[in-house]
Parts: structure tokens; sequence; C-alpha cells
């Protein structure tokens, strides 16, 4: 061997073989065992039907979307704010300092800032979310079985008091919109039948439509006379002289018949007839009658849809519509996983023999060139 090759020999040792046994020195000697404790829940939303069916849409402001509830939870499960919940009651730095200083790679210390647990924290609680069925799987690791399955439990305790909260802000929600159209719909229908009051009370009519059957019937009435007055003067004609005054009085009777027939039409037909002293002529307060009519009409359809949407949201506000559905229970371990040994050795190994062998085709490359 050659001065050269003892250097790659040496090389090799100093930057591969002895960062690896000191590595699994650590691992195997001075790293405490962690255990691990896995859960997995996901959010579920009520079915809708029935009565809330009705009112389409308004089961959104209830139920929401269960994907949309579970990136919700997924994101704070990682969040600062879980972790001093979780800390109040646990005193997550003791959990972790307890093998400090003897193991520094995988211990917290003992005086770590909020801060700095959070980035501890997301090294020992990991997270899997299936964004396209909603499930959120959670491994907890901690140095005691029965510490990762606390804070297991105290995941899954704050998660379904989040969900609690997005009910209690989506019945908020429903309910203040309910009252607010609701509200609406009465000042609206109020509105409606003040404008229907302050037209017959103008008027003095209480059903223009009612007015003009009456009317339509008393111009019935004068064309049965008519026609009456008619036959029974053919009758004198043929019967007496030009000069009877039974005849004569028939025709004048005719006439004022007439006379009244076409006042009576043309009371219904021309806009310039108008109806008593109110200036206004039928077809103008028939079209502001119908007008008002379908307007209270329309009132009164919305009152009753905001009506049973109150309802609706009284009672999807009397129970639970989204709720935390656990398939796996917080585990307890019996046997340490973590640290994985062989795994960090192994990759610790080839990371380094690696980078070794770059450096010495460097080196030759370099030398060669000489």
């Amino acid at each position: 061997m050659r001065k050269r090759h003892w250097g790659i020999a040496v090389s090799f040792v100093a930057f591969v073989l002895w960062p690896v046994l000191v590595t699994m020195f650590y691992l195997w000697v001075v790293a405490a065992d962690q255990y691990s404790s896995h859960t997995g829940f996901t959010v579920r939303s009520e079915e809708k039907g029935g009565a809330t069916d009705l009112l389409g849409g308004l089961a959104s402001f209830t139920a929401g979307s269960a994907n949309t509830d579970a990136n919700v939870l997924y994101e704070f499960i990682q969040s600062q704010e879980i972790v001093e919940k979780i800390d109040a009651r646990l005193d997550l730095r003791s959990l972790y300092s307890t093998h400090w200083p003897k193991d520094p790679v995988f211990s917290l210390w003992p005086d770590a800032s909020i801060e700095d647990l959070h980035w501890y924290w997301e090294r020992v609680v990991r997270i899997s979310y299936d964004g396209a069925n909603g499930l959120i799987d959670l491994e907890i690791l901690a140095f005691r079985s029965e510490d990762a399955q606390r804070v297991a439990q105290e995941i899954v305790a704050e998660s379904q008091a989040m969900i609690n909260k997005l009910n209690e802000t989506a019945r908020e929600d429903a309910l203040r919109y309910a009252q607010a159209d609701l509200e609406l719909a009465i000042q609206r229908i109020k509105d409606a039948r003040g404008a229907l009051t302050r037209f017959r009370t103008r008027t003095q009519i209480v059903d223009p439509q009612t007015d003009i059957e009456t009317r339509l019937g008393v111009l019935q009435n004068l064309q049965q006379q008519l026609a009456e007055a008619l036959v029974e003067a053919d009758i004198l004609e043929q019967t007496t002289t030009q000069n009877d005054p039974r005849l004569i009085q028939t025709r004048q009777k005719i006439a004022v018949i007439r006379s009244r027939i076409a006042h009576e039409r043309q009371t219904f037909a021309n806009a310039e007839n108008e109806v008593g002293s109110l200036g206004e002529d039928y077809p103008t307060l028939i079209a502001e009658y119908e007008s008002l009519t379908v307007d209270l009409e329309f009132a009164e359809e919305a009152y009753r849809a905001a009506l049973t949407a109150m309802d609706v949201a009284k009672s999807n506000a009397l129970r639970q519509s989204r709720y935390l559905a656990t398939y796996v229970n917080p585990t307890r371990s019996q046997s340490s996983e973590y640290p994985r040994r062989f795994v960090i050795s192994g990759l610790t190994a080839l990371l380094l023999v690696m980078l070794w062998g770059m450096g010495a085709l460097v080196y030759y490359s370099l030398r060669d060139r000489r």
C-alpha cells in the first residue's frame, strides 16, 4: 500500500467508521427507550333528512363538510394552542425531560420555552392525514408507555372539544341567520298588510274584485230589464197607437236603461271615468290592488319559510351535528419501538459512505489533473 492508500483508509476510519461506531454506541448505550401510542379518528357529520330537506341548503349551516372539519382538526393538532392546553394538564416538560442531560438528542431540556416545546411536539407527535376520507392517524412517542397513552388521550379529548366548539359556532350562526331572516319576513308581511289596509281605507273598498262583480251584477240586471222593456215596447206597438202613454213611458224607460248601461260600461273600460271622489279609475285601482295582493302573498310565503327555517335551526341546535368518531382508541405498548437503532445506524452509515466516496472521487480527480 502506498501513502495515498493509507490516507484513504485513515479518512474512511475517521469520517465513516468512527462516526458510525459513535452513533451506534449512543443509540444502544445512551439513548433511552421510547414507547409509542397509536390512535385514529375522523369527523362525522349527522345525516340530514326529513324536515330539514324542505329547506335545501339550510343543513349546510349546521352540518358542514366533514373533510373541511378534518382539515381544521389536522392543523389544530399541530398548533401551539393544543400544546399549551395539554402542557397545562400533563406538564409535558417534565415528561420529556426525564433523561436530560443523559440523552440530549431525544430528550427535551427542562427550561424549554413554549416555542421549543412546540418544536419538540412535532418530533414526538407524528400525524398522518388521508384527505380523501378525512381519516387522521396519530403516533405519539414518550419515554414511558403510560405517558404516551395519556398524551394520546389528551389529544383525542382536545380534538373532541374543538369539534364541540365548531358545533357551537355553527349552531349560533344558524340561529342568528334564521332569526334575522324571520325578523325581515315579519317586517315585510307587516308592511304588505299595512299597505293593503291603507288602500282599503283610502278607497273605501274592501275588495275591488268583489266590487266589480257586484257592479257586473248590476249591469246584467240592467240588461235583463232592457230586454223586458224592449219586449214590452214591441207588444205595445202592435196593440196600441204611437201616442199611447204606456208606449211613450216604455220608450223613455228603454232610453234611461241604455244610458245607465253605457255609463256602467264606461266606468270599467274608460280610465277617464273616476270612482266617486277618489280621482282614480277602476283599472288603476284594480292594478294597484293586485300588486298589493301579490306583495302580501309573497311576504306570507317568505314568512312561512323563515318560520320553518327557525324551527329547523332550533331543532338542530339541540343535537350534535358533528362528532368525533374514534376508530382506534389510544393504545398502550408493552415494548419500546424507538429509537429505531438499526434504521438510524444503517442510514448514518449509508450517508457517510456516500459523502466519503464523493470526497475520495473528487480527491483523485484533482490529483490526476496535476
